[in-house]
């Protein structure tokens, strides 16, 4: 079968073309013609079929997609960049899949689609934390991402291409370890279910050679083995990094206005038997993985701390507050939070222009002392 992946080169492309070339079917890979995407390509080499290209350009997706069976559309624009750049965000995940979908409708012989979505269009859910699939979309009202997923899902749904839809997880990969800003914007009392990568390049797999999935919607998730708490989570992968449980403060996690929780996987896991890693596997998979290293990072650790606390907004939103309303009662701390909290971005940036602004101010004294020598000098 003829088989086109855009986006391929992240975690999820790469356990899906391992799959596809497992099975001898024909890849066909469109990606972003970067340096670190042409590195990854010369790990296939002859395997794979590649065609780069923008797919904010129509153009470069009609090369791409003659004589294709089915597409898995993969790109996107993934948080953290997409909450940074908003509009490159909807360019590429909504415009993105239309260009994609208008090409589709002009083959003569129009490919099928599976579209890979995310639970993030579900919203915050620790109050009601088991996802079923007919579930209502509440995403966060600032996530970007999730909210260009529910407009391409709609696209799709509307196009008239036969389509199948996976809401994925939290997806894990042992070669995506960093700590990214990413990770305090989810509460800690958030219940999670990963989804190791390589299972869901297994589901997607056998998606293609299965025919119930046509016209639907899917929830895909690792299972009840998967499951646990983001506050747990955090501290076993400190543990593990060599950094101590409780490594960081509760204050530099958000509070609410996220997303994860339960994915009821009961359709997608019996139609596609890809559940096959539990989470402990992979607490195994990046204990090898970090190795020795975790012995050096316990020496510094607090550099590490300093280093990871001045990536989270809301510790430093904690710090602002803690130093305008150390000096006043319970009462009266309350009254100024609320106030502080309701306008903490325009304070915030009000007083880094007062900063510049006494800066300027020191600059000028200081010319105007050297000026002063200067003259004194001279008339001495």
């Amino acid at each position: 079968m003829n088989i086109l992946i855009t986006g391929a080169f992240g975690n999820v492309g790469l356990s899906t073309i391992k799959e596809l070339i497992n099975r001898n079917h024909n890849i066909r890979i469109f990606e972003v013609p970067n340096k670190k995407n042409k590195k990854i390509a010369r790990r296939f080499k002859t395997k794979v079929e590649l065609f780069w290209g923008d797919i904010r350009r129509r153009e470069d997706i009609a090369h791409a997609l003659k004589d294709q069976d089915i597409i898995i559309h993969l790109a996107a624009i993934i948080p953290p960049l997409a909450d940074e750049d908003p509009k490159l965000a909807y360019e590429v995940n909504v415009n993105g899949t239309l260009n994609l979908l208008d090409e589709i409708k002009s083959q003569s012989v129009v490919p099928k689609i599976i579209f890979t979505s995310s639970i993030a269009v579900y919203g915050d859910r620790r109050v009601n934390p088991m996802i079923e699939i007919d579930d209502p979309l509440l995403p966060s009202k600032e996530d970007i991402y999730a909210h260009s997923k529910i407009q391409a899902e709609n696209l799709i749904r509307e196009s008239g291409v036969d389509f199948s839809i996976f809401r994925l997880t939290y997806i894990t990969s042992v070669n995506k370890l960093d700590m990214d800003p990413l990770m305090f914007h989810m509460p800690l009392d958030t219940p999670i279910e990963i989804c190791s990568t390589q299972d869901v390049g297994f589901a997607l797999a056998n998606a293609i050679e299965c025919s119930d999935i046509w016209g639907n919607t899917f929830n895909i998730a690792g299972g009840e083995n998967c499951r646990t708490y983001y506050k747990d989570y955090i501290d076993k992968m400190m543990e593990l990094f060599g950094l101590g449980k409780n490594f960081l403060p509760d204050t530099a996690y958000a509070k609410s206005d996220f997303h994860c929780g339960y994915m009821n996987t009961e359709q997608s896991q019996n139609l596609l038997n890809y559940q096959r890693h539990s989470l402990e596997d992979y607490y195994t998979k990046v204990k090898k993985k970090i190795g020795v290293k975790r012995y050096f990072t316990w020496l510094i650790r607090w550099m590490i701390k300093l280093h990871l606390l001045r990536k989270s907004y809301y510790y430093r939103r904690f710090k602002f507050f803690k130093k305008k309303t150390g000096a006043f009662s319970i009462s009266e701390n309350k009254l100024i939070r609320k106030l502080l909290s309701n306008n903490y971005n325009k304070i915030n940036s009000l007083e880094q222009k007062v900063k510049q602004l006494e800066e300027i101010i020191e600059d000028l004294r200081n010319m105007k002392n050297d000026i002063n020598l200067s003259l004194n000098m001279e008339n001495g």
